[in-house]
């Protein structure tokens, strides 16, 4: 695939190999299912804006898309705070694999398959806190495509003996025995598992230059989101936050690109670098 620059060049490049796989009959498409597609890639490195400009693209070519976000289908407060309880404190952070309401996104990925409206939820960072239902976005259904983003989205457990040390001074401080780290990747082995595995049908990864820029994307976002609300985390609590993302985000940079159909590298300023395609 050629290189492109802008993020608008890269949805324009993308846009002709998902329209060509959601035509392609497979074991994850049919008439009656859409093609799903990850957009995988850390924080801060642009999937919602790819998504919104690759919806109507897809559109321009007679493919109804919709966008999904792994964010929008966090646990409530109340659930992670009680399974912060019951497992592990650092479990009332949202972000990591078991602190996603999984049976909300497939169902939502359900409704999206029939016709009629479909109510796709919505989460308030600013609040920490879904959003009540009749906040929810509608989307006529059915679809053809699934614009499914997150940060880990389609992501893959480490071996057991890669959760043995610690990866920061979050884990080395507050998950000492390893709790925590286990049970994350314990739920990408049972529960992510039915709702990446089988359901991705094409996969495009955005990979930084280093995870060391990632917190810097991440507070730009976080200073944008108090410009809009009023509310959000201190530079020094960010620090902190974006720890509870550093060892899955590593694995899915080291794992994941030699079974990505795209990977898209990024510089450090976010502009596209080099967009490869796998070769079947």
């Amino acid at each position: 695939m050629r290189s492109v620059t802008p993020a608008s060049g890269l949805a324009e490049a993308l846009v002709p190999r998902i329209a060509a796989a959601a035509r392609r009959p497979s074991a994850f498409t049919g008439p009656a299912q859409p093609l799903t597609v990850g957009l995988t890639g850390p924080q801060g490195s642009g999937k919602s804006t790819l998504a919104a400009k690759l919806a109507p693209l897809l559109g321009e070519r007679g493919l109804r898309a919709a966008v999904l976000a792994l964010d929008d289908i966090y646990l409530t407060k109340a659930q992670r705070q009680d399974l912060a309880r019951r497992v592990h404190p650092l479990l009332a952070t949202r972000g990591v694999p078991g602190t996603h309401d999984v049976a909300l996104g497939a169902n939502t990925m359900q409704d999206m398959r029939r016709p009629g409206v479909a109510l796709v939820p919505r989460f308030d960072k600013a609040g920490d806190d879904r959003l009540p239902r009749s906040e929810w976005r509608p989307v006529e259904g059915p679809v053809d495509v699934i614009l499914f983003e997150g940060w880990c989205v389609g992501a893959r457990p480490q071996p057991d003996e890669a959760l043995a040390a610690p990866v920061n001074a979050l884990e080395r401080t507050h998950d000492q025995a390893g709790v925590w780290r286990r049970y994350v990747n314990g739920m990408l082995n049972g529960p992510y598992d039915d709702l990446f595995g089988p359901v991705i049908g094409f996969q495009v990864l955005l990979r930084a230059p280093a995870f060391a820029m990632v917190l810097g994307w991440r507070q730009q976002q976080e200073h944008e989101l108090i410009a809009r609300t009023g509310a959000g985390q201190s530079d020094a609590e960010l620090a902190v936050f974006v720890q509870h993302y550093e060892r899955l985000s590593r694995w899915i940079d080291a794992e994941m690109p030699d079974r990505a159909d795209v990977v898209v590298r990024l510089g450090p300023d976010r502009q596209v670098v080099e967009v490869s395609e796998r070769r079947n």
